[in-house]
C-alpha cells in the first residue's frame, strides 16, 4: 500500500512540474518579468492550521491561480508587465479539499488543515 502512496505522489509531483514548466514556457513568450513572490508560512498554535500569505502586489483576483496539492502548491499571478510564480512544497501533509482562500490589497491569505497522522507504533530493534 505504502508503495503504491508513493508511486502515486511521484505521478503527482512530474504532473506538476510539466504543468509548471508548460506556464513558465508560455509566460516567457511574452517578454515579461518573472519573480518568485514573497510567501510567508507557519502552523498555527493548536497545529491543526497550516498558514500560508503571499505577496502578489498589483495582481488582481481574477489573475491569480492557486494549486494546492496534498504536500506543495503552486501560485501564479499576473499583471500588466509582471508574473510572480512559484511552486512551494509543504511541511506536513493537508488536506487540498478544504482550503480556504482570500485575497485583499496584494495579500493572499490561505488556511488549509493539517491530514491527521495515524498514529505511531513502537518498533522492536534487534
Amino acid at each position: 500500500m505504502e508503495e503504491v502512496k508513493e508511486e502515486i505522489k511521484e505521478e503527482v509531483k512530474e504532473e506538476i512540474k510539466e504543468e509548471i514548466k508548460e506556464e513558465v514556457k508560455e509566460e516567457l513568450e511574452e517578454d515579461k518579468f518573472l519573480i518568485a513572490p514573497e510567501v510567508c508560512s507557519w502552523a498555527d498554535y493548536e497545529r491543526e492550521v497550516y498558514k500560508i500569505e503571499i505577496q502578489l502586489p498589483g495582481v488582481e483576483k481574477d489573475m491569480i491561480t492557486l494549486k494546492m496539492h496534498e504536500d506543495s502548491f503552486f501560485i501564479k499571478g499576473e499583471t500588466e508587465d509582471t508574473i510572480y510564480i512559484g511552486s512551494y512544497t509543504i511541511c506536513c501533509p493537508v488536506i487540498p479539499e478544504k482550503t480556504k482562500a482570500v485575497y485583499n490589497q496584494g495579500l493572499l491569505k490561505i488556511e488549509v488543515p493539517f491530514r491527521k497522522l495515524d498514529k505511531s507504533i513502537e518498533i522492536q530493534i534487534d
